[in-house]
């Protein structure tokens, strides 16, 4: 063990005198210096005692304090430029906000708000006023009420209304959701009991009827969004679900799992069921995502008969499961923007909905800004997804750049490590870009990013 090298380690108490600790006290805290000087000699210490190094100077403690200072000051959760193709991505966060929900977030956070105060009355208020009247006017349901998620949604409704009753579900329809949530989990947590019906291919209305009892309390259906099943099947339509509860007084549920307000077959893509389809089918009760194809933040959305909608208000889970102003501020403008159609303002909707040749205008605006560097680029034709669990056999056309002169594994952890993250793929032995995920306000970024890289 080298007792030289232990000797020219510096004490914590001159580097803090350092003028360069001094200012740096001042910009990010006492303990963050604190801590980034210990760590950094500690760090010295346990190679001495290795006898991993053979020099020490006190600048070396010096720079390694400062690196662990500045990556311990940085935010976890920061912004990543998504090069995957992959609109909703659940692993970089989902749905984009659009810039009227972040200068309406802005606009209420900044100061106080009337969450839960009646300006009008000047008493206290409903949180969930402020956008009930707003889904209901957009969806047509009699009343509305918010939870954090679509889970707790149903989590909520099959507390409400089965607790310590039968539930019947299709088998095809016990879906499981990202993270190993699965409906049958939901409902054990609830109290309710899942009576399985049909197979997992086929189950018709008579597998349903002769399951009910006096002690069925739902009937629920779940819309597969996140897989299909094809070949010999056949699957219970909404319609007969309601017409079996409006027979024997059940009430009827369906859990879409990721909302609809735009009828994608518009636009040349496969139809996938809306929330107005749910509705008018005279289903009770429906519940879906607000983070998904909805295009807007984190929610579980409940819509329904008004007397149902009410009994859930009362729940005590409720308190739960609510959510905060960031989330009402953001649906809000979200939901207006649907109330007026103006669906190229929800980024979303508009990545999904776009013309190819706007990807195919951003990938050569993008391929020019390279062209002014050393870096060779090359566009090609890609597939993007919509994701989130969303619509699974729906693929779009794309347009990605590739970099045939660099090592694809070497450049994708460099961009997705680095202090501005980028994440991309690896295809076919090549890094690519995807452009329909790409904003081009990040174009100067992922220019300058992969200069780095090649310096």
């Amino acid at each position: 063990m080298n007792q030289e090298l232990f000797r020219k380690l510096p004490k914590v108490d001159k580097l803090l005198k350092l003028p360069l600790f001094t200012n740096l006290i001042e910009k990010k805290g006492y303990n963050s210096v604190y801590e980034g000087i210990t760590l950094s000699i500690d760090s010295f210490r346990n190679s001495i005692m290795n006898n991993s190094i053979e020099s020490l100077s006190e600048n070396d403690v010096i720079e390694k304090a400062m690196n662990i200072i500045q990556k311990k000051s940085k935010n976890n959760l920061k912004k990543v430029i998504n090069g995957t193709g992959t609109i909703i991505h659940t692993n970089l966060g989902r749905s984009v906000f659009s810039k009227k929900m972040i200068e309406n977030l802005s606009h209420v956070l900044s100061g106080y708000n009337n969450l839960e105060y009646n300006l009008e009355t000047g008493e206290r208020g409903s949180r969930y006023s402020h956008i009930e009247n707003l889904i209901c006017e957009i969806t047509g349901a009699e009343g509305a009420v918010l939870v954090n998620n679509n889970a707790a949604a149903v989590l909520l409704c099959l507390d409400e209304f089965s607790k310590n009753k039968e539930v019947v579900v299709s088998r095809g329809e016990l879906v499981e959701i990202g993270g190993s949530f699965r409906i049958p989990d939901i409902m054990r947590a609830s109290g309710s009991k899942l009576v399985e019906v049909g197979t997992t291919n086929r189950t018709h209305t008579y597998d349903y009827e002769n399951v009910i009892n006096e002690n069925t309390s739902m009937l629920l259906k779940v819309h597969t969004s996140n897989y299909k099943i094809i070949g010999f099947t056949e699957e219970i339509k909404r319609e007969e679900i309601v017409a079996l509860g409006q027979k024997y007084n059940i009430i009827t549920m369906e859990d879409l799992g990721s909302g609809v307000l735009v009828d994608f077959s518009k636009y040349k893509m496969k139809k996938e069921p809306t929330i107005f389809d749910s509705l008018n089918s005279g289903m009770d009760i429906v519940t879906f995502s607000g983070d998904k194809l909805l295009g807007g933040p984190q929610c579980g959305i409940i819509i329904g008969k008004k007397e149902l909608i009410q009994r859930l208000k009362r729940n005590q889970l409720l308190r739960a499961f609510r959510v905060c102003k960031m989330t009402l501020s953001a649906l809000e403008v979200l939901l207006r923007e649907y109330k007026n159609e103006n669906y190229e303002d929800i980024p979303t909707l508009s990545m999904i909905i776009e013309p190819i040749d706007n990807v195919l205008l951003r990938a050569q605006q993008l391929q020019n800004k390279f062209s002014k560097t050393n870096i060779v680029t090359e566009i090609r034709q890609s597939k993007a997804m919509i994701g989130g669990g969303s619509m699974p056999e729906e693929v779009m056309d794309s347009f990605a750049l590739s970099f045939p002169e660099i090592n694809p594994i070497e450049i994708e952890k460099y961009l997705r490590t680095c202090s501005n993250p980028i994440v991309g793929r690896v295809q076919n032995n090549r890094f690519m870009l995807d452009l329909k995920t790409i904003f081009p306000e990040d174009f100067d970024t992922v220019v300058e990013t992969m200069k780095k890289f090649n310096q």
